[in-house]
């Protein structure tokens, strides 16, 4: 039987039915410039096992459906588990969701999600702008099998000039955006942005150093020697002189290129003609890198200012984005991207939901091109202008600079879908021949790799990376910290233990069926026998006996290329060299072992900077480096007298006592 409940009960709901590690329903995010959302929560009573069951799916929509009213809004289809089928947005809920009963016009890929469907949730919002943003914020969060979905969505990066220092540092930034300072961008890639900062500081001469290291130096360092930076941190430059620097670089990376060029040739020939050479030398290199940054622009976006252009390609069914980032009239890198779940969908329709969710976490220009027409471009342009900042222009380019912009980025989706489908053909072969060669019953959609890292026992880390057909899933990487103490330090074989005894016992745990896509078809171990003898008897007392177990272990001498296969029953396996499938593996191999060992740089380089002032309650950054200032090391800080404590400077009556209990609690 439906029901409408109040928002309290709609949350405690959601809350009973939301998978492990999933934000019940009732806690959705509020978009840009929404105010209040009610939500509800409909439920229809399941028995039996949780099949597909087109009549209790169109039930469940059906009493959902008598609930509503046309009102813009938001909603959510949930199976069984309460996982997100789908998320979609109206202007008239009431009306949008009455399609769902009506599955004689549905096609079959909308028939099989709604005989899935067991429980629907709705977000009622102040206008269908409201809505389309919630609907991308739900789709980025709840990743739903049918709707389109944006693959590649890691945060881009910007060049950040902060104006938090008498001498603003140009740096990479990525993340929120809470320092001062102006921010430029996005750029398509972190490497586009590393050579933009190279020019820039051969050009404007800026800091890229840290306020700390800054106030530390006594003389310059490097990078004022090979002319990259002013070193205004050993007065090598006036504040006056080098905010003129600063305002140039504003200047230039907000689109006033030409005209910072033009500034540079006269003081350039100022200096020449009063014969100060060594100045005019300098001035000099800087138009070199202003030329270079300029020349290096791969795309002419001369007169389009700043704006983001957009072309797809369709080919096999498979959807390529191109996406260029112009800012200022500059190029600033441009991007394929892939999205999933296209099936059904038209193509204005699958670039729509892109856009939706790209701009989620990138903010918009005041103009967007498009390669087609949009029949919701006028709603996603009012959904983007609190973010823009004004009002977003989408437009289809026709002539001129655009359209020359244009016809550039389509050639580079189309090149981009042939470069993709001829790389997962690739894979896709490969996949078959690891299939015959390890003996499968199958081709494997989910490869999981393992590996350890550590250094005499030391911080000791275990790493998972993930791959399938289409290459390796980033986002799926898990690592492991040992921790366990009956682990002993060192021992390899003990670690890989652990690691497979918390892997395998969490994925049985959340996922007991094996329908959510969480159990790996293949297990690749770097290591021999040892290392799959230790795996296979961790996995038989868990109960696992179905996993596909494959160990690899270089050959005589460590020689890479002559890896040996062990399977679990002892057999050992050897490819040719030169084998397409065998540098596949230890790609596979190779990419476990950069993981593994990154996750333990890193843990270690947290414990080098570890102190023991870090486990006293109450002190913090700015407490313990006062203390250490004027003590010299943690051990001096607990020998000191209580005396002594309160007489450190910034250290109050109250935190000395705290810190003299701490050490003397048993005193």
């Amino acid at each position: 039987m439906a029901r409408s409940p109040s928002r309290s009960s709609a949350a405690d709901d959601a809350a009973d039915t939301a998978p492990a590690g999933r934000t019940p329903a009732g806690t959705v995010p509020t978009p840009h410039g929404a105010e209040r959302f009610h939500e509800d929560k409909a439920t229809y009573a399941v028995r039996g096992a949780d099949q597909p069951d087109l009549d209790r799916g169109v039930a469940v929509i059906r009493e959902v459906v008598a609930t509503l009213k046309p009102v813009p809004g938001v909603y959510r289809m949930l199976d069984a588990r309460g996982e997100a089928l789908y998320v979609g947005k109206a202007r008239a809920l009431k009306n949008r969701v009455a399609n769902y009963v009506q599955v004689d016009r549905l096609p079959n890929r909308l028939r099989r999600m709604v005989s899935l469907t067991r429980t629907m949730t709705i977000v009622t919002t102040n206008s269908e702008a409201e809505a389309l943003l919630l609907e991308a914020q739900l789709i980025k969060r709840y990743r739903p099998a049918y709707n389109v979905l944006l693959r590649d969505d890691k945060s881009f990066p910007f060049i950040l000039l902060r104006s938090d220092h008498a001498f603003p540092r140009i740096m990479k930034h990525r993340g929120a955006r809470r320092a001062k300072g102006n921010y430029y961008g996005p750029f398509a890639s972190a490497g586009s942005v590393n050579t933009t900062i190279n020019a820039m500081q051969k050009l404007f001469l800026l800091r890229s150093c840290n306020d700390g290291f800054m106030a530390r130096r006594d003389r310059p360092c490097l990078l004022y020697q090979i002319k990259r930076c002013s070193a205004p941190c050993v007065g090598r430059i006036n504040e006056a002189d080098y905010a003129d620097l600063a305002r140039q670089a504003r200047d230039f990376l907000g689109g006033k290129s030409n005209a910072v060029q033009r500034e540079i040739e006269a003081q350039m020939a100022e200096a020449a003609q009063s014969l100060d050479y060594e100045r005019a030398a300098v001035l000099r290199d800087r138009l070199r890198a202003a030329t270079f940054i300029q020349g290096s622009q791969a795309i002419n976006a001369e007169g389009v200012g700043n704006a983001d252009v957009f072309a797809v390609a369709v080919q096999g069914g498979a959807v390529a984005i191109q996406a260029f980032f112009i800012r200022g009239g500059q190029n600033w890198g441009h991007r394929a991207f892939f999205p999933s779940h296209t099936e059904g969908h038209d193509e204005a329709e699958v670039l729509t939901q892109f856009m939706a969710q790209f701009y989620e976490d990138v903010p918009p220009p005041r103009l967007i091109l498009v390669d087609r027409d949009l029949p919701e471009a006028d709603l996603l342009a009012e959904a983007l202008y609190p973010a823009a900042g004004g009002k977003v222009e989408i437009s289809v380019p026709q002539r001129g600079d655009r359209r020359r912009l244009m016809e550039q980025a389509q050639r580079n989706a189309d090149e981009a879908l042939v470069r993709r489908q001829a790389e997962t053909g690739t894979r896709a072969r490969i996949f078959r021949d690891l299939a015959e060669f390890l003996e499968l019953g199958e081709v494997p959609d989910r490869v999981e790799i393992y590996d350890n890292s550590h250094i005499q026992g030391t911080n000791a880390v275990g790493g998972m990376v993930v791959a399938g057909p289409e290459g390796f899933r980033k986002g799926q990487y898990r690592k492991f910290n040992i921790k366990r103490p009956e682990t002993e330090p060192g021992d390899d074989f003990a670690m890989m233990r652990e690691v497979m005894a918390r892997r395998f016992a969490r994925v049985q745990e959340e996922d007991p069926d094996r329908d959510r896509g969480m159990w790996p078809d293949l297990v690749l171990i770097d290591g021999g026998k040892g290392q799959m003898t230790a795996v296979r008897e961790t996995l038989e007392e868990l109960g696992i006996e179905d996993v596909a177990l494959i160990a690899v272990s270089k050959g005589p001498d460590r020689n890479a290329g002559r890896e040996h296969f062990h399977f679990p029953d002892g057999r050992e396996k050897l490819l040719p060299l030169n084998s397409p499938l065998l540098f596949h593996l230890q790609q596979l191999r190779d990419e476990a072992h950069r993981f593994a060992i990154g996750a333990h740089r890193a843990k270690r380089s947290r414990a080098i900077t570890a102190s023991p002032l870090d486990e006293v309650p109450g002190i913090g950054p700015a407490r313990k480096r006062a203390l250490l200032l004027h003590f010299g090391t943690a051990g001096k800080v607990r020998a000191a007298s209580l005396d002594d404590l309160q007489r450190a400077p910034g250290v109050s009556i109250a935190v000395a006592q705290a810190v003299y209990d701490f050490y003397h609690a048993g005193g």
